[in-house]
């Protein structure tokens, strides 16, 4: 990871599932904020609306729970992009603890005909510096 984009994550109460600890289907759409906050950043001065992005594959490890009241930190970077996918990479900590990776497989679709279109230059420049 030459580089990551960081952001907060408040725990609310509708996270925690009967063990008491952060469900782990909250992950999955933390997984998704996180790429689509991502996203909106990179192209912030040069938006790309006729792209749009579709998981693929998701691949998650749960090392240690969260609980109402942690401060999660999530981090992501790009890793290969390759014809119409892209791999994402997401880690979540509490402090400087490591509590979920995961790895998402990522599809461009054509925003019009929502058809698999294949990654160009526009958007390699784009997801480059978080590569």
């Amino acid at each position: 990871m030459s580089k990551c984009f960081k952001m907060s994550i408040t725990i609310k109460s509708s996270d925690i599932d009967d063990l008491q600890h952060v469900n782990n289907a909250v992950f999955v759409k933390w997984m998704d904020d996180v790429a689509s906050t991502h996203w909106k950043f990179l192209t912030k001065n040069n938006p790309l609306p006729e792209y749009i992005w579709v998981v693929n594959k998701h691949e998650i490890e749960y090392k240690k729970e969260a609980i109402f009241g942690d401060k999660i930190i999530a981090k992501t970077w790009v890793g290969d992009t390759i014809g119409v996918t892209s791999e994402r990479f997401i880690e979540f900590y509490i402090k400087d603890v490591l509590i979920v990776k995961a790895k998402t497989i990522w599809v461009m679709l054509n925003a019009k005909t929502y058809k698999p279109t294949r990654i160009r230059e526009n958007v390699l420049k784009v997801l480059e510096p978080f590569k």
